[in-house]
């Protein structure tokens, strides 16, 4: 199995040639319902989980609508990811399919402010909640008021909103060209911001993370089949990119309110004899400056936003701030769901999709009282 010790064959180049071969011979035809059941679902947050729900409940026979507060469907497949790693063509070309199918879809609606949660549980049947994982880990340290730092989504957001026709004033517009970029976070999203900064055109770009640098082969501790943990390159990276591993940002500075320099310790992780998660030392000595005129935290998400929509809801919520539903997605409140990364906490757009389909399944057969038509 080549997947043990080295890079396995990718399965999912070969699902995404089939999936284009298909669209190209125009195989993926819409799939209406052949019945109505005269029940209604309202799908708060079009990302991967709620696009993947709102397709089945429609199939299933349900009047669905996908409500989204941002001016276009897709979440954080169209607001997030790069178009360089996703072109939007992709989200278009479902949307399409599912409005044919008899989706409703309406954006720019905050759910919670735009149309309150009593009006909302009114008119429809069943909720799913699907508006992801938004509320980002920051780094309060000194000087973290400085101008030119920014959480990676702001950044990343209003790049793909230039890319789609957009625009910024000179004030509102975050730019990475001939600037010192430092990227805190090392994970896809940091990724994400590294590959924009140098399609920018920045002076330099550096890529710190907090944890040791991954083994280049699998570890022992990530056996097939389990997730391995190893260094992973991206495209981005390889395009120039300088990454540093056990690094601690301890403070910003700056000059007339703009932010110029990083303050940063090497660190060393140590073992702990019970077992537990190593613990992080700083090593004495080991402190230096990295020069920064635009520093970009992505450092992961910590639980969705908790707006007006969680709070008049009512729903519990887990030890995490995610919202908490049993096996069936359920809330706490009755016929309302959750799925994706509000109810998981950050996770893959795979998994979400996944959770916003077997999702859809438990809330068509909550509404029909008993077995879901769906598949999963």
């Amino acid at each position: 199995m080549v997947g043990i010790n080295r890079e396995a064959v990718s399965i999912r180049e070969i699902e995404k040639s089939i999936a284009e071969e298909a669209f190209e011979r125009g195989l993926c035809e819409p799939q209406p319902p052949k019945t109505k059941t005269g029940k209604s679902v309202a799908v708060v947050g079009s990302g991967p989980a709620g696009m993947a729900a709102a397709q089945q409940l429609t199939r299933a026979g349900h009047d669905v609508t996908l409500f989204e507060k941002n001016e276009a469907v897709g979440g954080l497949l169209r607001f997030g990811i790069p178009d360089f790693k996703l072109e939007k063509t992709v989200i278009d070309r479902r949307l399409k399919q599912m409005t044919a199918e008899g989706l409703t879809i309406k954006t720019g609606v905050k759910v919670g402010t735009d149309i309150t949660v009593a009006d909302l549980r009114k008119q429809f049947d069943a909720v799913l909640l699907t508006g992801g994982s938004e509320q980002p880990r920051d780094l309060p340290i000194p000087g973290r008021e400085l101008q030119g730092i920014h959480v990676a989504m702001q950044f990343l957001t209003q790049e793909n909103r230039r890319v789609a026709g957009a625009t910024f004033s000179a004030e509102e517009t975050i730019s990475a060209k001939d600037k010192h970029v430092v990227v805190i976070g090392g994970g896809d999203t940091g990724s994400d911001c590294v590959g924009t900064s140098n399609r920018h055109g920045a002076a330099s770009v550096t890529q710190l993370e907090l944890l040791p640098k991954p083994p280049k082969e699998r570890a022992d501790s990530t056996p097939w089949p389990l997730w391995p943990q190893m260094l992973r390159t991206s495209t981005s990276h390889d395009e120039g990119c300088e990454r540093m591993w056990s690094i601690l940002t301890k403070s910003f500075e700056g000059e007339d309110g703009q932010v110029k320099r990083i303050n940063c310790v090497r660190l060393k992780w140590v073992e702990r004899e019970d077992g537990g998660r190593p613990e992080m030392v700083e090593i004495p000595g080991s402190e230096f400056v990295l020069e920064a005129d635009l520093v970009l935290l992505a450092m992961g998400f910590l639980h969705p936003v908790h707006d007006a929509l969680i709070k008049d809801l009512n729903v519990d919520l887990d030890p995490r701030g995610n919202v908490q539903v049993g096996a069936d997605f359920m809330t706490s409140e009755a016929g309302v769901f959750a799925a994706g990364d509000m109810a998981t906490g950050q996770s893959l757009v795979l998994k979400a999709i996944d959770g916003g389909r077997k999702a859809a399944a438990s809330v068509d057969a909550w509404l029909r009282g008993g077995v879901s038509v769906l598949t999963n």
